[in-house]
């Protein structure tokens, strides 16, 4: 028979240390998050007033239901921003500690620059770089590995895509050189 009250434990050596310093706590992430949902309902209910929010001959305006959506949404918020406030366990709990911030960062940044390189370089060249970056420097797989799977990922995307699928996607100058 097993034995249940056997646990197997498995480290990660990569994890981020138990004693990093909080950055921020909860309390303080939701109030900014429902201010930033607020700013958001406000800015597209005006957009939606201004198109118009009201019944007329053929029936509701355009703007109608997604002005009363953004209603419901700043409404929703500010109910989270008043329930934030009143809960004290919330202002002490850590969201994210230095340590986990530097590894969302490491995604984070290389997904942003890649969406940034996308604009110049087009989808296939980001995503070859963006691949082989990531499997290098965060997965530390040896570079001919990483140059070919990226190689492999890049060109299974470019066939299924644009000569399957013809599906227009960003290019950069390396597919216009090919003719592209």
């Amino acid at each position: 028979m097993p034995n249940t009250d056997l646990e197997i434990i498995v480290e990660d050596p990569t994890a981020p240390e138990a004693d990093s310093p909080a950055v921020t706590s909860t309390r303080t992430v939701e109030i900014v998050a429902s201010l930033l949902l607020v700013a958001l309902a406000v800015l597209l209910g005006y957009d939606n007033w201004r198109t118009g929010i009201s019944w007329d001959s053929t029936g509701p305006q355009a703007g109608y239901f997604p002005f009363y959506l953004c209603v419901i949404l700043a409404g929703a918020s500010l109910y989270g921003i008043v329930v934030s406030l009143r809960d004290r366990a919330a202002a002490t709990e850590t969201f994210v500690t230095r340590a986990q911030l530097r590894r969302v960062m490491q995604v984070f940044v290389p997904t942003l620059l890649f969406c940034l390189v996308m604009q110049f370089l087009g989808l296939y060249v980001a995503s070859f770089l963006l691949t082989a970056g990531f499997m290098r420097l965060i997965g530390k797989i040896a570079w001919w590995k990483s140059l070919l799977t990226a190689f492999v990922f890049t060109a299974a995307m470019f066939i299924t895509f644009d000569i399957a699928f013809d599906v227009i996607m960003p290019k950069g100058p390396l597919e216009a050189a090919f003719g592209y």
